[in-house]
């Protein structure tokens, strides 16, 4: 009967030679530290306010305010508190960045393309706007904006008016009519954003009807139609109230109508420019990163140049331009903060007056990085969650 040998014993690791044990070693060392400098930071700046009688916490955010905003999406007034005023600028900010990312992608998509454009005259004056404007400081271009519109634009009594006095152009801002208040505005709201479901749901299915049949449909018209027309026929149906709000000078000032705030203009085309300039480069490096056999068979099946690159090029592009993008996205609305330099009422600047007048800076610049990390990881998820759609689906 054979019996079986038993191998050699194997050699006993030390623990400190256990990868394992070393990698749990390390990683609770790191954390040790890191709460340890905490603790002692914050314990240390409690001391000092201590010392110094600087109160702390957040109490005051329910305290008066006290001073005044002069672009608010909601209603406001000084008698107001600290977190209201706070939420105001928040708003102010969110506006400038969604208004400035749109138009700072359809700006810089038409920017992009153009310079990949056979006719020579279009490409240069696309390639000098990219390198006039992404080599220049924003803060500059800032400055110069807002001393144009300063400058350029008369005063309220020498307003430039249009479409029969309705529309005035002055230093102080555009004033412009609005509808009085009414009922039906809010369904009028609700109906286009069925609108623009269901031209989103239109869009979709002319897309699985072409891949199947491959007959075309004018999704774009059909959805546009649908955007308007559902808004339309709302308000049609609630009475069509025709009653505007127009703005008339009085005294030193016009009064009635709406306003787009000069510091607003100025932020807003600011951002737009510049960050369209980036934008470009984007989009024309994402369409020349295609195959050149890709546009050759587009012109081969028929399509014309434009519905090449729309049905095409940039479809395919995409995948290439969508995460670079989102820094793009990222940067509108971190460099919406330099709105405190030509004084439009934003974050910043309402976190400002308040550090002035409560002195608790810390818990300020504390909620100024929790609103902007909060918008930037909203924008990041919503750009990675857009770029697994349109990513390529192994079969």
């Amino acid at each position: 009967m054979a019996i079986a040998q038993a191998g050699p014993p194997k050699a006993r690791v030390a623990p400190w030679n256990d990868p394992v044990i070393r990698g749990w070693f390390f990683q609770l060392v790191v954390i040790g530290s890191v709460a340890l400098l905490a603790w002692y930071l914050v314990s240390n700046t409690i001391e000092n306010l201590e010392r110094q009688q600087i109160s702390t916490g957040f109490g005051y955010l329910g305290q008066e305010a006290g001073f005044e905003i002069g672009d608010s999406l909601i209603p406001y007034s000084p008698a107001d508190t600290y977190a209201r005023a706070i939420f105001v600028g928040i708003l102010n900010t969110l506006r400038v960045s969604v208004i400035g990312i749109v138009l700072a992608t359809i700006l810089g998509t038409l920017i992009g393309v153009g310079r990949l454009s056979p006719n020579w005259l279009l490409a240069k004056i696309c390639e000098w706007y990219v390198e006039a404007f992404r080599n220049v400081p924003l803060l500059l271009w800032l400055f110069l904006i807002y001393k144009l519109i300063s400058d350029l634009f008369p005063g309220p009594r020498q307003a430039i008016s249009l479409l029969w006095d309705t529309i005035f152009l002055t230093n102080r801002g555009v004033y412009f009519p609005v509808p009085f208040a009414h009922d039906v505005h809010s369904w009028i709201g609700v109906g286009l954003l069925v609108g623009i479901a269901g031209a989103w749901l239109i869009h979709r299915w002319a897309r699985a009807r072409q891949a199947a049949t491959g007959q075309p449909f004018p999704s774009i018209w059909v959805g546009a139609g649908v955007i308007v027309g559902v808004p339309v026929l709302v308000w049609l149906m609630g009475g069509a109230p025709t009653a505007f709000s127009v703005p008339a000078l009085k005294g030193f000032n016009f009064q009635g109508g709406i306003v787009i705030q000069p510091e607003f203009t100025a932020l807003l085309v600011g951002l737009v420019v510049y960050t369209s300039a980036f934008v470009a480069e984007i989009v024309r490096s994402g369409i020349l990163a295609l195959h050149k056999g890709q546009s050759e068979a587009a012109y081969s099946l028929g399509l014309s140049r434009a519905q090449a690159m729309r049905l095409v090029l940039l479809p395919q592009a995409l995948r290439v331009i969508v995460p670079p993008m989102t820094s793009q996205y990222l940067n509108i609305t971190k460099n919406s903060s330099l709105a405190i330099a030509i004084g439009y009422p934003d974050l910043v600047a309402s976190i400002n007056v308040t550090i002035n007048q409560t002195g608790q800076a810390i818990e300020n610049v504390l909620i100024i990085m929790a609103a902007y990390l909060s918008v930037s990881l909203t924008i990041s998820l919503f750009m990675n969650w857009y770029n697994r759609q349109i990513a390529l689906k192994e079969r």
